[in-house]
């Protein structure tokens, strides 16, 4: 596996943790968004491959998450998340100014990502949403018409994958947050998808969407009809049938990274073409 160097930096309102993966000789940059619980440590076997194919991967642990400071799984404002992910992909073109980036984005780090391209489209070069949460989320609808907002259930890895040893460690992971919901999240989290809504096309930045067809967190059709919303010019689909919410470590994992390596080779074969 690849080493995980490490990499600070003052955030809108707490440090920020960021994972890199290095490659000595990258053809593009990769800036991963994790999603809601989670954090960017778990995603080593994802930037080894990217690594692989030519890839330098930037990925921070949102504030409130992983290594980053904050309160646990506590987001007031999504467009936060974009300022601080602005400055990671600053912080990578320091480093390699000349090279395309790739924004992947996974559940709630896909509406995250998708924010980010609506507002700054221009500094992308690609963008990859896997399993994101787009248009509504039963999820959060369901939990804030709740008084109180229950604790999670205890195999919560059960609904990430399929693979027994990858749940087991989503459950056992001391970074992941396995407490309640936050209510102020997932207000936040409503906010930010009537944003990503009335947000306007991702126009002609290529797009690949991919995600599990048996997905009990981000529904198919739920966030089929976000991706209508925001969809530009250049929007690619992948579905895995079987498939469940967690699909970077899921029994299709392998099939997930081929088709984004491909995907990212089309679309920098594209950028070059049309800028010779």
């Amino acid at each position: 596996m690849v080493e995980d160097t490490e990499r600070r930096f003052a955030g809108v309102r707490h440090p920020i943790h960021t994972h890199i993966w290095a490659n000595p000789n990258p053809r593009y940059i990769v800036v991963f968004v994790h999603g809601y619980a989670d954090h960017a440590g778990r995603y080593g076997d994802l930037a080894g491959a990217l690594t692989r194919h030519g890839a330098t991967v930037h990925a921070p642990d949102h504030m409130g998450s992983g290594k980053s400071g904050g309160e646990r799984a506590t987001i007031e404002d999504y467009d936060e998340l974009v300022d601080d992910l602005h400055a990671v992909v600053d912080h990578a073109r320091d480093d390699h100014p000349d090279l395309p980036v790739v924004m992947i984005g996974h559940s709630i780090g896909g509406m995250v990502a998708t924010r980010y391209a609506q507002r700054r489209a221009d500094g992308l070069s690609a963008l990859v949403l896997a399993s994101p949460v787009l248009g509504s989320w039963h999820t959060a609808s369901s939990l804030l018409a709740l008084e109180e907002i229950p604790e999670m259930p205890l195999d919560v890895g059960a609904v990430m994958s399929r693979d027994p040893a990858e749940a087991a460690r989503y459950n056992e992971d001391p970074l992941v947050w396995h407490g309640a919901f936050v209510r102020k999240t997932l207000e936040s989290v409503v906010v930010c998808l009537d944003r990503v809504n009335d947000g306007g096309s991702l126009g002609f930045l290529p797009t690949l969407w991919l995600h599990g067809g048996a997905d009990p967190l981000a529904q198919l059709e739920e966030t089929r009809s976000g991706v209508a919303k925001v969809r530009g010019f250049h929007l690619s689909e992948r579905v895995y049938p079987e498939a469940l919410h967690g699909i970077f470590h899921d029994l299709d994992r392998d099939r997930v990274t081929a088709d984004i390596t491909a995907f990212v080779d089309d679309a920098l074969s594209a950028s070059d073409s049309a800028k010779g």
